[in-house]
């Protein structure tokens, strides 16, 4: 459940804002699990804290129904009265009409929705948290990231998800492709969204899919300047690594195997080092058998001017680019790099014109 608590820091840190009128919402709906008699406290997520609006008695069947007024979609926050009270959060847009079946479990300290109605937004939280809530062996939980991903990209123009991808905050550069698509989803429809507005700040200076790829120029080893853009004309992988990069040695046989194989149909790599040191990373390209003539490095660790244009957080990290120099993917390595590259080379291509310098 720590996901949970990076959520709800987010939700404080990133607060709302407000400038429509006020619109009236109401949510309804049953309460499981909890004493006869218990009640439901009710939340609002404004600037830096949580703003308690309501707190409803439920009756003898656990029923209760609260009507709130927000300007813009708002982030609700429901929490039982016992202590260490889990939390389950609702997100409800100007006139929703919204009908929950929540189940509580008090030894997990955790809320289920059992059924909604009437919010996609809702809906969403819901597949979102079962998830979470069914991952308990190590085997399910080891699943849980890619099958939350699968979900949130599914359901990218739902506003919901710009909420529920701080799941993934972490792992930023990973996911950063899910990001873009929900940014690119949401975006318009809503500028003002706290969440929204913090994925357009991550996103800024990062290299994501379908973006022009940006120009390196850097020295080889030879102190000759190799630039990127020079292998227009080929698909090809900027790999981001460090000889001090033990993930990064162990994917470099991977690497070799699929440049072996698809080189000679087109398929280059553009490798920048973010070491410090001339001999330990020419050490590295020698062992690791890292054949290809484009290795470059200003020796600058992570101020490298090539890691810097592509807002390189960590490594091994991996730019894919397609014939015409469009960023087709981040971070794919193993079976899933080679399928792509594959791809990617079978693809006809016809060469885009680039404006002439002056």
């Amino acid at each position: 459940m720590n996901m949970k608590k990076t959520i709800l820091f987010l939700v404080i840190l990133l607060g709302t804002v407000c400038s429509l009128p006020a619109q009236k919402s109401t949510l309804s709906g049953t309460l499981r699990g909890v004493p006869q008699g218990s009640r439901l406290v009710i939340s609002q997520i404004v600037k830096d804290r949580l703003q308690p609006v309501d707190t409803l008695r439920l009756d003898n069947k656990g029923g209760f129904k609260t009507t709130l007024n927000h300007k813009e979609p708002a982030y609700y926050v429901l929490q039982t009265t016992e202590k260490g009270s889990g939390m389950c959060h609702i997100l409800l847009e100007p006139k929703d009409k919204v009908k929950v079946d929540l189940i509580y479990f008090a030894d997990r300290h955790a809320f289920s929705i059992a059924s909604c109605k009437g919010s996609k937004n809702v809906e969403l939280y819901r597949q979102f948290n079962d998830l979470l809530l069914a991952a308990m062996t190590p085997e399910q939980q080891s699943q849980l990231p890619d099958r939350a991903a699968h979900l949130l990209s599914v359901n990218s123009n739902i506003l919901m998800s710009a909420f529920l991808v701080t799941y993934f905050d972490r792992n930023f550069d990973t996911y950063v492709s899910l990001y873009a698509k929900i940014h690119d989803n949401l975006i318009t429809t809503y500028p003002e969204d706290p969440f929204v507005k913090h994925i357009d700040r991550q996103l800024q200076g990062v290299v994501y899919p379908g973006m022009e790829a940006p120009e390196i120029a850097m020295p080889d080893p030879d102190s000759t300047i190799r630039k990127l853009s020079d292998l227009r004309g080929n698909v090809v992988l900027v790999d981001f690594w460090a000889s001090w990069c033990g993930p990064c040695r162990r994917e470099n046989p991977n690497v070799v195997r699929i440049y072996e194989r698809y080189h000679d149909q087109g398929f280059e790599i553009y490798s920048v080092s973010l070491d410090k040191t001339r001999d330990a990373w020419l050490r590295a390209i020698a062992d690791d058998n890292l054949s290809w003539p484009n290795h470059v490095s200003d020796l600058n660790g992570w101020t490298s001017s090539g890691g810097k244009t592509y807002g390189i957080k960590s490594v091994p990290s991996t730019v894919l680019i397609d014939r015409n120099g469009k960023v087709v993917a981040r971070n794919l390595r193993g079976s899933e790099l080679e399928r792509k590259v594959e791809q990617l080379l079978e693809e006809p291509w016809t060469p885009v014109e680039t404006p002439a310098e002056e």
